[in-house]
């Protein structure tokens, strides 16, 4: 093993080890979280080390990186003689536009942005034209933060009956972050909010509407989204820390 997938492999073990302890701190369990590496952070073989250290999910923020690094992954995976290894899945959780649903879809299992009916529509068309159904999460501006993406909560309130109408779309649950500016207290209000929204929409939902999972928590305030309930926690700089230098 090289000094990066050593130290990656630390890494990844270290976040882990706070994932378990978040959940059973809160009578959860480390298999009830969804661990997302953010590859954003990460090289190709910094990634690769990441996968290679048992993350099997990987998401990344932008669509034109995720168009790259997909094929990268997968053609490292075959030079490692890694073929016969669980395939990687790849979720999107940063911005979508409308005119990259079509090029997006076909590379990921999740798309964790959807901030729009408009976005939702292409994606229903694009899942109809593919013949799959797409699996995505709502993206909630919680925090109420203007320079973020998002629903406002009563944006979603009267949204819900209508995903109804996108029957090609299996919306799973909401994705948020917290304020940029608060601590953890602040954060985790923002957590808790968020799953008292997932827990209030999910009395009275459309049939392709399952409100089960949160994706919530990032590396400077996941265990406090742990706390709160997350089901998916994205995880990027904590993975690749100390790497500086690292051959």
């Amino acid at each position: 093993m090289n000094d990066i997938a050593t130290r990656v492999a630390h890494n990844v073990n270290r976040v882990r080890e706070r994932i378990a302890r978040a959940a059973e701190a809160v009578g959860r369990t480390a298999e009830d979280v969804l661990l997302v590496a953010v590859t954003k952070y990460g090289n190709v073989a910094e990634v690769e080390a990441v996968v290679a250290a048992a993350c099997r999910t990987l998401g990344e923020s932008r669509p034109q990186a995720l168009w790259e690094k997909v094929p990268q992954i997968a053609a490292a995976q075959i030079t490692a003689a890694q073929i016969t290894a669980p395939e990687v899945e790849w979720h999107l959780i940063g911005h979508l536009q409308r005119n990259k649903v079509r090029r997006t879809l076909p590379l990921v299992s999740l798309i964790h942005s959807v901030d729009s009916l408009r976005l939702l529509q292409a994606i229903d068309e694009a899942a109809a034209d593919r013949g799959q159904p797409a699996r995505v999460l709502l993206e909630v501006n919680i925090s109420g933060d203007p320079e973020k993406h998002g629903w406002s909560v009563d944006a979603l309130r009267h949204a819900v009956e209508g995903l109804a109408d996108y029957r090609r779309v299996e919306v799973r649950g909401l994705m948020t972050m917290a304020s940029r500016t608060g601590d953890e207290q602040v954060a985790r209000a923002n957590f808790a909010s968020l799953r008292a929204l997932r827990d209030e929409l999910a009395a009275d939902c459309p049939a392709n509407v399952e409100l089960v999972e949160l994706s919530m928590g990032m590396s400077r305030d996941f265990e406090a989204a742990i706390h709160e309930g997350a089901t998916i926690v994205r995880i990027g700089s904590a993975l690749f820390e100390d790497l500086s230098g690292a051959v």
